[in-house]
């Protein structure tokens, strides 16, 4: 048995898991974002309602961590911002910690219980307020370290000419301080953006998808153009990685249609040809931070079991 957690910045959602198909939920906490000391105290409180002492425990977190120090870079709870976080847990609460991205996790959840089930190479893609992903090879994190891989949504690749017929698009900064990346034209607000860019009109990512799905012009318009540009990319990770399903979450993820168009705009991009769709609606909607450290928690103690 193991002790889980999806740590966020306003909640701590913590469980006891027996296996992957057996996990505890227990009531959600406030998060503690500026005392460490109230912040383990809180992962104590949960560890104490288990009859037995856990092998380890597992968290998911909305932040990396640093490969080369060990510190995590977590934005939305300073208290462990810039902390050797396993090492300072494991000291704290006498057990063996293991630490994730939220997005890894997702990808752990899809490939263990989820839509990668039986897949051995598994990328998953979150659309959503960023876009991120993970990559599970064989049921393991490929990143079990920590650090940026899987991170797709980074780096200065997004298309400057996109559409048919094509329209030419500037290279919107993104937030991790470069331009031109995937995070910030085809995330949620991504696409909003370019939707402003293309017809200077603000509209919400659901009213965008909701007009297109209704083949409104101005929205019909927007979706062509966000799929090529997200294609493209898309497609080269399929390639590199040898993926044979990619599931996605995040807020994006609720269209079926736009899953379904995504999974056809990068089937015609890639060199494996499929017969089946490719991209494909996240299973785990509900927890999946919380089922992936879950599951990253578990195969720890089966390796170190065999």
């Amino acid at each position: 048995m193991i002790v889980c957690f999806d740590i966020g910045g306003t909640a701590i959602k913590g469980a006891l898991a027996f296996s992957a198909e057996d996990i505890r939920p227990v009531p959600r906490q406030a998060t503690p974002i500026h005392d460490f000391d109230a912040f383990v105290a809180v992962l104590k409180s949960v560890i104490a309602l288990s009859d037995e002492q856990p092998e380890c425990v597992a968290l998911s977190i909305a932040g990396i961590i640093d490969p080369e120090t060990g510190r995590a870079v977590v934005a939305n709870v300073p208290c462990i911002h810039g902390r050797r976080l396993g090492q300072d847990l494991e000291a704290a609460l006498g057990l063996p910690v293991l630490v994730a991205n939220d997005a890894d996790c997702f990808v752990l959840a899809e490939a263990g219980i989820g839509a990668g089930k039986g897949h051995r190479v598994v990328f998953g893609v979150i659309l959503g307020t960023g876009v991120g992903g993970g990559l599970v090879v064989d049921g393991q994190l490929i990143n079990r370290e920590g650090g940026f891989a899987g991170e797709w949504g980074h780096g200065p690749v997004a298309a400057t000419d996109a559409g048919n017929p094509p329209v030419h698009l500037p290279r919107f900064a993104c937030g991790c301080g470069l331009s031109g990346c995937i995070d910030a034209i085809c995330s949620a607000r991504g696409m909003e953006k370019l939707h402003r860019h293309l017809h200077d009109e603000d509209l919400s990512s659901e009213s965008i998808v909701a007009n297109w799905q209704a083949q409104q012009v101005r929205a019909s318009r927007t979706i062509d153009v966000y799929l090529d540009v997200l294609a493209g990319p898309l497609a080269l990770v399929a390639n590199v990685t040898g993926t044979t399903i990619i599931p996605v979450g995040g807020g994006l993820s609720n269209s079926i249609a736009l899953i379904e168009a995504i999974d056809r705009a990068v089937r015609a991009r890639i060199l494996r040809k499929f017969q089946r769709p490719l991209v494909v609606p996240a299973q785990c909607k509900i927890e999946p931070g919380l089922i992936g450290a879950a599951i990253l928690g578990l195969n720890s103690v089966r390796a170190l079991a065999t």
